[in-house]
């Protein structure tokens, strides 16, 4: 037996609990002074509040994504490596990084990130309860007539995986894999921190 084209998601530590804390306080004082995310949450009926579509330059705003920057890139660099990627002449970089505040019943539903070549959250707060992240065999609109699973079959063979995000954790996989946040059955928020990383041509 061969297992071939490998789908991987990399779970990794990130930082310390000063660092969640600090990243914490940014993603409530963004929630409530941010005017132009809120505008944009409650217009497309976003249920939390997501700084995606209003600020751009977190890193350059707070020390505390400065310091979750560094530690991305470290890890974007080893997930390339691990993938084999022929990186001559390329660069990484992060082309974006938003925060996510989910209540009850908060949810993002399935998509992927068109453009980029890794995507990932880092989770902050994660209460009993909140969504789980959800990805989606790639391969699923072209199986056509093929049975269901059994109720065994092991993780790797499934055609949906759910994944309970861990705080101080981040889950890192390619772009193109799809995936969705189920709901939280919890009134407490469920805050993350994810993002984009692309390729530039060094020089």
């Amino acid at each position: 037996m061969r297992q071939l084209f490998t789908t991987r998601i990399e779970e990794i530590a990130i930082g310390s609990a000063d660092l969640r804390e600090g990243l914490e306080r940014c993603a409530w004082l963004m929630e409530d002074e941010d005017a132009a995310g809120n505008a944009w949450c409650e217009a497309e009926g976003y249920d939390g509040y997501t700084s995606y579509a209003s600020l751009d330059d977190l890193p350059e705003r707070f020390p505390e994504f400065a310091e979750l920057k560094r530690h991305l890139d470290k890890a974007a660099a080893a997930f390339a490596k691990a993938h084999y990627w022929d990186m001559e002449g390329l660069s990484l970089t992060l082309d974006a990084i938003w925060v996510n505040i989910l209540g009850e019943g908060g949810h993002h539903s399935g998509h992927i990130h068109p453009g980029s070549v890794i995507s990932g959250t880092f989770y902050v707060c994660v209460p009993e309860g909140a969504g789980k992240i959800k990805y989606e065999d790639p391969r699923l609109a072209m199986m056509m007539a093929a049975p269901q699973l059994t109720d065994d079959a092991p993780e790797e063979a499934r055609r949906f995986v759910y994944v309970q995000p861990k705080e101080g954790h981040c889950l890192l996989w390619e772009s193109w894999l799809r995936h969705e946040v189920m709901p939280s059955r919890t009134e407490e928020a469920r805050i993350s921190v994810s993002f984009n990383y692309g390729l530039k041509r060094k020089g």
